[in-house]
């Protein structure tokens, strides 16, 4: 199953490192059953895809703790896409939400999703306003949508460590 991790910079650069990724409570998004039940219409492309960006809006609930101790972080949201079988399902979280058991090796990891430097002003302003975003605030939902309107650029695995010395 096509798996979708969200992550922060910070994370990335523990996946090099350790060859392998520790989601935080291992929670990771999918094309459920309950997420193809909940849209009327959409192809397994359309559908994997609003579970990525489930996983994004994850990334920036990450990102609001890491900037919280370091201001330093960098604010772009990130997914590690990944294929893995042993998932539990938990709809009772939403509709895209898996549990995935232990960390993630390296060679499971089927690509990696990175906001571009452009995205940066927005995702640390979205990361600032995500709680109240969260409860119905509509300007923070503008702001968070504003930060949701940049595409994730995508890179293959290989990529990774060259894309990291980079930035």
């Amino acid at each position: 199953m096509r798996v979708y991790l969200p992550a922060t910079v910070a994370m990335l650069r523990d996946l090099v490192e350790n060859n392998e990724f520790r989601p935080v409570g291992g929670t990771a998004f999918a094309l459920t059953p309950a997420l193809r039940e909940s849209y009327a219409a959409g192809d397994t492309e359309e559908l994997e895809y609003a579970a990525m960006l489930d996983a994004a809006r994850a990334s920036v609930r990450l990102l609001a703790a890491e900037l919280a101790d370091d201001d330093k972080a960098m604010p772009r949201r990130a997914v590690v896409s990944v294929d893995v079988d042993d998932v539990k399902l938990r709809p009772d979280l939403d509709f895209s939400v898996v549990k995935v058991s232990g960390p993630v090796p390296m060679e499971l990891v089927a690509a990696i999703h990175l906001d571009t430097s452009e995205a940066e002003d927005a995702v640390r302003a979205a990361a600032e306003v995500i709680d109240e975003a969260d409860l119905g605030d509509p300007d923070a939902e503008f702001t968070l949508g504003s930060a949701e309107d940049h595409e994730l650029a995508w890179y293959a695995r290989q990529e990774l460590p060259f894309l990291l010395d980079l930035l």
